[in-house]
């Protein structure tokens, strides 16, 4: 069915989009297409280029059910959109930061540098008895400024109930930040559902893009609430307007970027998100799910081989499935896979494959 939009070698089983993603054939053709133009037009199409980029924003704004496209920022990845929040805030000594024991480097490091101001990182312990949600909503006190949580874990692919965490963030008064790059372009997500103040998602997994440009989101409404770090053209109102002497920051999130937009990340992740579009995140979702109870299906058969990492419980899985060999180690069945040219990934204690809506 989608034989034409991609364009993998035969002799490969890409089970990786967790990792990195292949392109889609029209995002690879998007690049193309711009190259050839740099180099023969220079930079003359320019003006299209901007509305390349204000559509960019737009498919964002729907793939997150955002209010407005002034809430989102073109940024160089995740990490850096983590940063803009953990070194926007003002921080208090006794402050304390909410996270998960399952979360990426990405989503704790920025959050335990904070030490030297004086706040805390606590990570809640989500592979207890309590549910997760429980267990994140236990290590919450009145000092809790902000909970930063994975929509989708990278190790296990535990899914967490995004709603609960931001109805509770919502009346406790703690900002809710959601790194989704492990979901977004996989799973449907509903940012004003979840009522979540700050997203983030680099665009080269499950959203099909390069690397080096990202998402973040900043709700309108505490978009002041963050100090800003970095300054240049790009961040001031009137960018446009090399020769004033004045300027304001930008009310929209393009205060965020302080320098010149990656055009060539910005074409390629136009060209991956109209596929995303085309197709329609229900259709996606959907795919992406019962690729996951494939292999779910696949590994509880044959549970004297195998031991499942990954939640069964609806709700609880997206696109990754992690596992486990019992009678070799995680690294030799990898290895073998590797030779075999099955592309997955070592994480969170076992073999992880995460295919997409596509596979």
């Amino acid at each position: 069915m989608y034989e034409s939009a991609f364009k993998l070698d035969d002799s490969i089983i890409y089970l990786n989009h967790a990792a990195v993603s292949p392109w889609p054939v029209r995002t690879a053709q998007a690049v193309k297409a711009f190259a050839d133009e740099n180099a023969s037009l220079g930079s003359m199409n320019y003006p299209g280029w901007i509305k390349q980029e204000a559509a960019v924003r737009e498919q964002l704004r729907k793939l997150l059910n955002a209010a407005s496209t002034d809430e989102i920022a073109l940024l160089k990845s995740t990490s850096e959109a983590l940063s803009v929040v953990a070194y926007g805030l003002p921080w208090q000594s006794g402050d304390n930061v909410v996270i998960t024991s399952q979360e990426f480097p990405s989503n704790r490091i920025v959050w335990e540098s904070l030490d030297r101001l004086g706040v805390e990182t606590r990570p809640a312990d989500i592979a207890g008895e309590q549910s997760p949600e429980q267990a994140i909503i236990a290590c919450m006190d009145t000092r809790t400024r902000l909970l930063s949580v994975s929509s989708v874990q990278f190790g296990t692919g535990l899914a967490l109930d995004l709603d609960v965490l931001g109805n509770t963030c919502r009346e406790r008064d703690i900002l809710f930040c959601i790194d989704a790059i492990q979901s977004l372009g996989a799973m449907e997500f509903d940012v004003q559902g979840c009522q979540a103040d700050f997203v983030m998602a680099d665009a080269h997994k499950w959203m099909m893009g390069p690397e080096g440009i990202a998402l973040f989101y900043c709700r309108n409404e505490i978009m002041d609430q963050l100090t800003l770090r970095q300054y240049g053209w790009h961040m001031v109102e009137d960018h446009m307007n090399f020769d004033s002497p004045s300027w304001d920051v930008a009310s929209s999130a393009r205060r965020f970027e302080c320098g010149s937009p990656n055009m060539t990340g910005i074409h390629a992740l136009h060209a991956s998100l109209s596929l995303i579009h085309e197709t329609g995140m229900p259709a996606i979702q959907e795919q992406v799910l019962d690729n996951s109870r494939f292999m779910l299906d696949f590994f509880n058969e044959h549970s004297d081989r195998f031991r499942l990492l990954t939640p069964q419980e609806d709700n609880r899985f997206a696109g990754i499935v992690t596992f486990r060999p019992r009678d070799e180690t995680p690294e030799s069945l990898f290895e073998m896979l590797t030779a075999q040219n099955v592309f997955c990934a070592l994480r969170g204690g076992g073999v992880r494959f995460s295919p997409h809506f596509y596979t």
